[in-house]
């Protein structure tokens, strides 16, 4: 099986949940990566309509024997692939892998895919992938595109951040009563 692998630039991911589930881009359009490949607008749209998320594999490095989630959504947006996943923490790789992203140790998605349609740009050295069959979604140490950070990773339930609401309640209640 010949799958290429490539970084989606920025993951952006707005919170990883206690139950494993987080979100963000796991492509970019418009970015050239370390392989010279630019995801084109588009280049999901058949794909997913053929193979809808939870059909494409949530791996980490990639690994094909070891799956470590399940994806929930995957459409394209104006920015890139919008992605949205769950992690499967009763898997042990899957529990490892929510540890390292809650603290940001893992932090980047590359993604796995076929090539339907390209065209080379023989000047700037760049191959415009314009169509793929997407068979993968990995969360990795290192992506192709070195754009394909998570920006943000939180957990819902961070008992530091429920301290800090509930006194800013209770000040705020105090004062209301003064």
């Amino acid at each position: 099986m010949n799958i290429e692998i490539t970084s989606g630039i920025h993951l952006d991911t707005k919170a990883i949940g206690d139950d494993g589930t987080f979100e963000g881009y796991a492509s970019v359009f418009g970015h050239i990566d370390s392989h010279r490949d630019m995801i084109e607008v588009g280049a999901f749209k058949s794909s997913l309509a053929e193979r809808p998320a939870a059909r494409v594999k949530m791996l980490r490095q990639h690994k094909q024997d070891e799956p470590i989630g399940v994806w929930i959504s995957a459409a394209e947006d104006s920015k890139g692939l919008h992605v949205k996943g769950r992690l499967i923490r009763e898997v042990p790789l899957a529990a490892q892998t929510y540890a390292l992203m809650r603290e940001g140790a893992l932090d980047q998605l590359s993604i796995g895919f076929r090539t339907k349609r390209d065209r080379f740009d023989r000047k700037a050295g760049v191959r415009h992938v314009e169509e793929v069959d997407l068979r993968e979604i990995s969360v990795v140490t290192f992506g192709s595109n070195d754009k394909a950070a998570i920006s943000t990773v939180k957990s819902i339930h961070d008992p530091e951040r429920a301290k800090r609401i509930v006194a800013a309640l209770n000040r705020a209640t105090a004062a209301l009563r003064s």
